[in-house]
């Protein structure tokens, strides 16, 4: 006869593995379907304007299957942003594109900055998923290189976006001139934060901005710093996917970068050289094909109001 402290053994190793089957059920089968908007109000115009709306991407990770993601991508449309920042990992197939297209369209002709990521160059590749909280992840030799021309044909050409990779821009928005500068996927040391300097100060030549943002797809303390210094006024990034998998009550266990883990998602502050600024991170609206799970962080984009300082 079984004793009673080994059915109470059996029946504590049952209620583990029912609440671990239950977890994977819903990050795999429900959670990574919830898209969520993100909404922020911040006081950094100067006084006076008129109010923009920012729509932030990121991370995308599209497949050409992902007709879900693609629909709600492709209603945000009826939000009206003034400007779509995208911090970059469009794409997540070969074929990425197709879906891009049908989620991206109804942005056409909406002020937008764009950065890469890696997956914006090379498909993802088979992994052990245990690997992603081992810290923050390696380069792959051999990957599947991506038609990135063909992507940014698609978001300059076609939806009137300006890339911002290693690069500085200007941008008439609701009447008001922001300066925004870039770099490249800081993960994979393509960011080139001194090609910045010189061409902004000869934007700033033609006067000075009513605001200026810095757009970075991995959010790595040396951009965040970088950028602060060179005055920006609001830091967008991505890359985190906000850990992915996040402990109720704790938070992510991993943010793949060396930003600090209780920044690995949303809206907080960035502090350096005696400039506080706000920095949105989001925790993007896709996952890898080989990781296709989400848990206690759900799929976002951010709409953040700027609005007049009071």
């Amino acid at each position: 006869m079984t004793s009673a402290s080994t059915r109470t053994a059996l029946t504590a190793l049952g209620a583990v593995g029912a609440v671990a089957l239950g977890s994977v059920v819903w990050g795999v089968g429900i959670e990574r379907y919830l898209f969520t908007l993100r909404r922020h109000e911040l006081r950094i115009l100067p006084e006076g304007s008129t109010p923009v709306k920012v729509l932030h991407l990121s991370d995308a990770h599209m497949a050409p299957w992902q007709t879900r993601k693609q629909e709600w991508i492709a209603a945000l449309a009826s939000l009206q942003p003034d400007l779509v920042v995208n911090t970059g990992d469009n794409m997540g197939h070969e074929q990425g594109l197709r879906g891009l297209r049908r989620a991206f369209d109804p942005l056409r002709g909406i002020p937008g900055v764009f950065v890469h990521g890696s997956n914006d160059h090379a498909a993802p590749s088979p992994r052990n998923p245990f690997k992603y909280f081992t810290g923050p992840s390696k380069t792959h030799v051999t990957v599947e290189p991506l038609d990135t021309q063909a992507l940014d044909a698609y978001l300059t050409e076609d939806l009137g976006w300006t890339s911002l990779n290693n690069a500085v821009t200007s941008l008439d928005v609701a009447g008001l001139r922001i300066d925004a500068m870039g770099v490249s996927d800081a993960h994979r040391r393509w960011d080139r934060l001194d090609a910045l300097p010189d061409p902004l100060e000869e934007l700033r030549g033609g006067g000075e901005a009513d605001l200026t943002i810095g757009v970075t797809h991995a959010p790595y303390r040396r951009v965040l710093d970088a950028f602060t210094r060179m005055g920006s006024d609001m830091i967008f990034g991505g890359h985190t996917h906000g850990g992915q998998v996040r402990v109720p009550g704790f938070g992510a266990l991993v943010a793949n970068c060396d930003i600090p883990l209780r920044q690995a998602r949303g809206l907080s502050e960035w502090s350096r050289g005696g400039r506080t600024i706000p920095l949105n991170v989001s925790a993007g609206l896709g996952h890898s094909i080989y990781a296709p799970v989400r848990f206690a962080c759900r799929p976002e984009a951010s709409l953040i109001t700027l609005l007049p300082e009071a």
